[in-house]
Formats: structure tokens, C-alpha cells, sequence
């Protein structure tokens, strides 16, 4: 038995792109970042982004760019597909990218205005309010 199934969960990259095959159907893409930090046998945070291509076909796509925006987060099920042509050149090119079968949408970034509410707080009480992860808290979780 063979399968292809990709699932992830970050932020879009930028805005959902939208084009037409010549049929007619809908074709949109965007970019989603996911990233991992964990600490190294020395105790230092490491860190790691990889960035992934999406796309999504007809209604699926035209209500990820209706409603998704960039730095928004998403979950996208899909099947990974690398696609190749020849460029002008004659040079084989490759693209690999997540063909999205589901995707649930996250809550919309903030604006990057200030915060009326966090002003009211003092910074001390925000510091104390937040808890420090444990070493044995597992931080693949993307955000």
C-alpha cells in the first residue's frame, strides 16, 4: 500500500495568488511557513523554518483567497507533488508543493497598531503572567 499525505499547520507567506487554467477552473497559491525549535545536546535553542508551496483547486481555492491572508495561521491536508518543465533555456526546473485537499482556517493576524488593553497592563505583570516552557515540553509545535 502507498500513500501521500501531507499535514501541516503555519503561517501563510504571502497572500493567496489566484489564476485560470483554460478550462476555466480555479487555481490559487500561497506559501506557509512551519517551524520547529528544539535544544541541542549542549543546551542551546535551535531553530528551523521551512517554507512549503500550496496549492488548491477549484471551490477549496477560491475560499482560500477569499478568506486567508498573510500571516494567518492554517491547517492544510494535502498530497505532495513535484512538478517539472524546461525554462527558456532549456533547463529542467522542479517545483515541489502541497496540493490541498482540506484546509481549516486560523484566526486573522493582529494589526501591528498598538494594543489599548496591553497598555493598561504594566510590562512586569505581563512578564509574570507567562509561563516558561519545561525542558521536557516539546516544542515542534508550529506557530
Amino acid at each position: 500500500m502507498n500513500v501521500n499525505k501531507a499535514i501541516i499547520v503555519g503561517n501563510l507567506t504571502r497572500d493567496p495568488e489566484v489564476r485560470y487554467t483554460q478550462n476555466g477552473v480555479n487555481v490559487t497559491t500561497f506559501g506557509v511557513a512551519t517551524n520547529r525549535s528544539w535544544r541541542n545536546e549542549a543546551g542551546e535553542l535551535q531553530q528551523d523554518v521551512q517554507f512549503h508551496n500550496i496549492v488548491a483547486f477549484g471551490d477549496l481555492g477560491q475560499n482560500a483567497a477569499d478568506y486567508l491572508v498573510k500571516g494567518q495561521m492554517a491547517y492544510i491536508e494535502g498530497r505532495i507533488q513535484t512538478r517539472s518543465w524546461d525554462d527558456d533555456e532549456g533547463r529542467k526546473l522542479y517545483r515541489t508543493e502541497i496540493v490541498a485537499e482540506r484546509i481549516q482556517f486560523g484566526p486573522k493576524p493582529q494589526p501591528r497598531g498598538r494594543d489599548e488593553d496591553m497598555d493598561e497592563a504594566p510590562v512586569d505583570d505581563i512578564a509574570e503572567s507567562v509561563a516558561p516552557l519545561s525542558e521536557d515540553q516539546n516544542d515542534d509545535v508550529p506557530f
